[in-house]
């Protein structure tokens, strides 16, 4: 039951004009919500309501018809106007009023629950039923931002229509109502025991009386019976088409007719057949208009003597008479009903409230009273329709509250039924649906798998949209990335000034102090490089990060190869009649380090060119997040970009540790071995974890390889300089660094 006040609870819909039977209906809470709002102002219709714990809403014809509004397209149009008040349809609300007052009465039923009603006039036309249906189904406003209980349980009081028994397009459609097959299925035995061969056929123009009609067709032909004419009666009952009707049914020679219709439809038939002093027929009737009072009164009876037909049970429901003939305009005056109620029955007219139904009319004095009207209103002797809303409400009622006798109790929604071994098929246990799953039916018998972009919700009833993964800004890995290549490109961008400051200094002319401002150079971007790996993936962010990447460390290794060439040919040269380093100057190691990045290039431009990475999307259907990193394109573009590096890396390495014990008190070819130690032991290692790491940690382990890499060269190649600069000053001249050698 919902916890929600107005809207989410039963409602009695008279939905007689949209499934041609009226219904009540009970409402229940929905996991998934759609709004309807209907066009205009709900607030325009008249309803009579009082509010409760749990709310019934009901649809009643009140009127048997709606003025045709002036539609000049050039306004809004005014409100309903309904006419044609009906004193029956009028019993039948206030039965479900008495029903639902008798049971608040009543604590056993519905301890501690109050029950509420909203009430509407569907004027028995189509457009406006819909319209106060939407209205009851949607609530107010106010109502539909506070609460998520929308679903409605229809329970008809006077659906008879055949069609409504079909569960797969009515599955949650109820009724205290047969069906129309039973009564036709009568209707056509009686044409077979009275040996009628020749049968005429009048339906209503609705489902009810096109369906009805249809099936007494198909079973009076089946025992042999023809039909003499099939007629459908207009809903605008013009008058043309009334008058050519009633002819055709005269030139038929038909002297059975079955007349298949709801009241209103029967009655302006039948008031035409009147007209034209159509006698002699024998009238089959539906339970619709069989029993109606209007149509029973001594105007009708040369017409419709002998008249046969199946009426709908008749029953007697106490104390209904006292509660109905307690009416009185005083009692309500915002009852937008009982007014005109009153006026019609008393012929009066109340002043200062209800519709104005004639000037002509005497002023309702007050002590009219009821128990002095004889009328269909007080007439309690024919109880059929109001005993169906009587059950209705008490079927609703007791689904409110009816004691179980299960082995296990239901399975909510996010669980399906297992059953439990050895044990008889009503006892289960209910199984949490497996996370990527849901159920969003009471009972289900299974789970369904969500779709590979959605993931079950905790409840496990709903499938939502997966997280989205990849390396952001916003997290706590992605700022701490960002953090720290910002702090390497500071301190690179801090060394560069601090050997521009120095740049006469020995230590910074030694080997070649262009060079080392070149490493200086590629260093801070390689710490830049790290960027593009951190935020969402695009398709030049992509490409981008990779190229970068290997072409901003081939730049800095050649450059680093290019130092250590020039440190082993400088030695080298001090030999007696060397002539190497005339092959070693500037723009030879110019035209070496360009070498060195171009051959990168090159790789990096055909890998963009034939495969070149892109953003993708991984949809696992075992994990709750979407991945969103770049694919490499070419696994091989990748491997050849590593290769090249690692083919550079390799030759310094080697270079560095053949000229580690030249002489020198600072022989840069130590510090070059070092730092090309931890250059490997970092991309060594990096391969491994990059294979196995999931997600975004593949892409931080790449970023993390980046920055380390780079702040082990920084640190290695140029911590000991700007120490001696700025710590040991007495060791930056030409005489100390000489010193070793000379000796």
């Amino acid at each position: 039951m919902c916890g929600c006040r107005s809207v989410c609870v039963a409602w009695l819909v008279a939905f007689t004009h949209l499934l041609q039977s009226p219904v009540f209906s009970l409402s229940t809470p929905q996991q998934a919500l759609r709004t309807c709002h209907p066009i205009g102002n709900p607030s325009e219709l008249p309803v009579l309501k009082k509010e409760g714990d749990i709310n019934l809403g009901g649809l009643f014809s009140l009127h048997d018809t709606v003025t045709e509004p002036d539609l000049s397209f050039t306004s809004q149009p005014g409100p309903v106007q309904c006419s044609g008040f009906n004193f029956r349809t009028f019993r039948w609300m206030q039965t479900m009023i008495f029903a639902i007052e008798k049971i608040n009465r009543i604590n056993s039923l519905l301890p501690n629950i109050t029950l509420g009603y909203r009430i509407y006039d569907s004027c028995s036309t189509h457009f406006h039923a819909l319209r106060t249906a939407m209205t009851l189904m949607g609530g107010s406003e106010e109502e539909n931002a506070s609460t998520s209980c929308s679903g409605t349980v229809p329970v008809s009081y006077f659906s008879s229509c055949a069609c409504l028994s079909n569960k797969l397009q009515f599955p949650a459609f109820l009724r205290t109502m047969p069906s129309d097959f039973f009564q036709v299925d009568a209707l056509a035995q009686l044409v077979k025991h009275f040996g009628w061969t020749w049968v005429g056929v009048v339906a209503g123009d609705d489902a009810y009386g096109r369906g009805g009609a249809q099936i007494f067709v198909d079973k009076v032909r089946m025992i042999g019976a023809c039909i003499a004419l099939h007629e459908i009666i207009p809903k605008n009952h013009g008058q043309v088409l009334m008058s050519g009707i009633v002819e055709r049914i005269h030139r038929s020679r038909a002297r059975v007719v079955l007349l298949f219709a709801l009241e209103q439809d029967a009655g302006a038939l039948l008031k035409e057949a009147l007209r034209q002093n159509l006698t002699e027929i024998q009238w089959l009737a539906s339970e619709a208009w069989i029993t109606a009072a209007v149509l029973s009164t001594a105007e009708f009876h040369p017409i419709l003597q002998g008249s046969l037909g199946f009426a709908i049970r008749r029953a007697i429901i106490p104390d209904l008479q006292p509660f109905l003939l307690r009416l009185h305009p005083s009692m309500d005056p915002e009852d937008p009903f009982l007014q005109q109620f009153w006026q019609e029955s008393f012929g009066c007219q109340l002043l200062g409230g209800g519709e104005m139904i004639s000037t002509n009319k005497p002023a309702c004095s007050g002590a009219e009273d009821l128990a002095n009207l004889h009328n269909i209103y007080t007439d309690v002797s024919q109880l059929r329709i109001s005993y169906n809303v009587y059950k209705a409400v008490y079927a609703i009622a007791h689904a409110l509250d009816v004691p179980l006798s299960v082995c296990s109790q239901s399975c909510p929604p996010g669980t399906r039924k297992a059953n439990k071994p050895n044990a008889a098929i009503c006892c289960f246990d209910c199984v949490v649906c497996a996370a990527g799953e849901i159920s969003n039916q009471t009972d289900a018998i299974e789970c369904v798998q969500c779709l590979p972009e959605f993931w079950s919700n905790p409840r496990r009833d709903a499938c939502i949209p997966k997280d989205v993964e990849f390396l952001s800004y916003e997290d706590n890995m992605g700022m701490t990335m960002l953090a720290v290549a910002l702090v390497g490109s500071c301190c690179t961008l801090t060394v560069t000034f601090i050997f521009a400051c120095h740049r006469t200094t020995p230590i910074v002319r030694a080997n070649n102090s262009e060079l080392s401002f070149l490493i200086l150079s590629s260093l801070w971007l390689c710490f830049l490089c790290a960027l593009p790996f951190i935020g969402e993936p695009t398709t030049w962010s992509c490409m981008l990060r990779h190229t970068a990447f290997a072409i901003t460390f081939s730049l800095c290794i050649s450059c680093i190869l290019g130092k250590t060439i020039v440190v082993l040919m400088a030695f080298q040269a001090t030999l007696p009649g060397s002539t190497v380093m005339k092959w070693f100057g500037p723009l030879q190691q110019r035209a070496m380090i360009f070498m060195g990045a171009v051959v990168q290039v090159v790789i990096c431009g055909v890998w963009l060119a034939v495969a070149p990475p892109t953003p993708r999307r991984l949809l696992s259907r075992e994990s709750s997040r979407v991945i969103l990193l770049c694919d490499l394109g070419s696994a091989l573009g990748f491997s050849l970009v590593l290769g090249y590096i690692g083919l550079l890396s390799t030759l310094c390495l080697l270079l560095a540790f053949l000229a580690r014990k030249l002489p020198g008190n600072f022989n840069e070819a130590k510090l070059i071995t070092f730092s090309m130690l931890i250059f490997f032991a970092v991309w060594v290692s990096f391969v491994p974890a990059y294979v196995s790491s999931p997600g975004k940690y593949s892409t931080a382990t790449e970023v993390f390889a980046i920055l380390a890499s780079s702040y082990g060269l920084l640190a290695c190649l140029f911590l000991p300089k700007c120490y001696i600069i700025l710590l040991k000053p007495e060791k930056n001249t030409r005489k100390h660094l000489m010193s070793k050698f000379a000796h």
